[in-house]
């Protein structure tokens, strides 16, 4: 699946494309999340490989081996990078914010308002977490602000719920 964004800049995404397409989530919760993501990522981020002079770029998303496997080219073709990025330190994080997004999924109709903020506070919590370590863990090949990191792990997470990895042997 590609998503393409109209609006030109010399530092973003302009395209995100994954595989396994994400286009087939069978979650009615998980393809929203996974639309919003999309939309807002495309609509504002800030994505700058390290040493190279601009885009708008692609990106690639693909699970392999356990590992994240990031490339990116400009909207022209021309590679720029090929990153693979090992999910053995995201391991608990994704497992707690699946489990946080599943308690707020089946509790949406039985818990009051204010339990309800409390499981989605706890989820935010996990999420920038998160986002911060992807943020860390790609400095040394891509500049992204923290709203830029938040959803690309949510897109990280449902690729990696999309897919059959197996959360407690990833190293």
């Amino acid at each position: 699946m590609t998503c393409m964004s109209p609006m030109p800049s010399s530092f973003r995404m302009s395209a995100i494309s994954f595989e396994p397409p994400l286009a087939r989530q069978t979650n009615a919760a998980r393809k929203r999340e996974q639309d919003v993501a999309i939309f807002d990522l495309l609509d504002n981020n800030h994505f700058a490989p390290v040493d190279h002079e601009g885009g708008p770029y692609r990106l690639y998303l693909e699970l392999k081996d356990r590992r994240l496997v990031m490339s990116v080219n400009t909207e022209t073709g021309v590679p720029v990078l090929c990153h693979h990025l090992s999910l053995a330190s995201f391991r608990r994080l994704l497992k707690d914010y699946w489990l946080v997004c599943e308690s707020l999924a089946t509790g949406a109709a039985r818990l009051p308002p204010d339990r309800l903020e409390a499981i989605d506070m706890g989820r935010r919590a996990i999420h920038d977490e998160a986002a911060t370590l992807l943020k860390e863990r790609l400095k040394s090949k891509v500049e992204i602000d923290q709203k830029t990191a938040r959803r690309l792990f949510t897109l990280v997470s449902l690729l990696v719920a999309r897919t059959s990895f197996d959360l407690g042997q990833a190293t």
